[in-house]
């Protein structure tokens, strides 16, 4: 309850970070009392275990994003972990474009500046209009030739507004761009089907979904996955 007055806490923060049900919690537990051991890295039964675990993680996600391919996700330390991975590893060069929008969180803001400023590759913005949804005829007009990735968030974590990303994502791809989504906001909220949604990368975070900290993934189809150097 609050200390201040007494009065039965109700938690409203959960797109910031989750409580965790029971059932989470005594999963961790259950791990590190009856599993703990490095995942592929060896072959006695504490270790197959823990790997089988891991596994087991990759493909629940993968299911529970409508893929029944456990290598179409990939396990990070959390959203901002997964963009930093995509905005990183994708081979880009002085004459391309990354299209953002003037709404990114900056997990998914730093990492292109960061990205452009090593590559020489050049930053867009789309607007956003008065009433908080993107200008998405300013969208059709920014996105050229050398847009190579459009990088947006699912939902915004700060106006709540929901992103048209299949629309984005129809559009940029007839232009050879690739589409990373945030979609921290979106996973546990929306029906995400990692096959329908447009997005050739999309990242999220166990936290924000009833699950642990430090735990992250970058799911997308597997063509995607391979164009990102480690």
């Amino acid at each position: 309850g609050s200390r201040a007055t007494g009065a039965p806490l109700v938690y409203l923060d959960s797109a910031a970070t989750a409580q965790k049900p029971l059932a989470v919690l005594e999963a961790g537990r259950r791990f590190e009392t009856e599993c703990n051991a490095s995942a592929h890295r060896g072959l006695y039964g504490l270790a197959a275990r823990a790997t089988e675990a891991y596994e087991g993680c990759r493909a629940r996600v993968a299911a529970f994003l409508g893929s029944s391919s456990p290598e179409s996700v990939a396990i990070t330390r959390g959203t901002t972990s997964a963009l930093n991975l995509a905005a990183q590893g994708l081979a880009l060069g002085p004459d391309a474009e990354i299209l953002l929008t003037e709404m990114e969180h900056h997990s998914n803001l730093v990492p292109w500046l960061l990205a452009a400023r090593r590559t020489g590759a050049r930053l867009r913005h789309i607007p956003v209009l008065a009433g908080g949804t993107l200008d998405l005829e300013a969208f059709e007009r920014l996105l050229g030739p050398k847009t190579r990735v459009v990088a947006l968030a699912w939902v915004s974590n700060v106006l709540g507004t929901i992103n048209p990303v299949e629309r984005i994502a129809e559009a940029a791809h007839a232009r050879g761009a690739l589409v990373v989504v945030d979609a921290a906001q979106a996973v546990g909220r929306l029906p995400v089907r990692l096959a329908e949604c447009g997005a050739d990368l999309l990242a999220f975070s166990a936290h924000k979904c009833c699950g642990p900290m430090g735990l992250g993934f970058l799911a997308g189809a597997r063509q995607a996955l391979e164009r990102i150097e480690p």
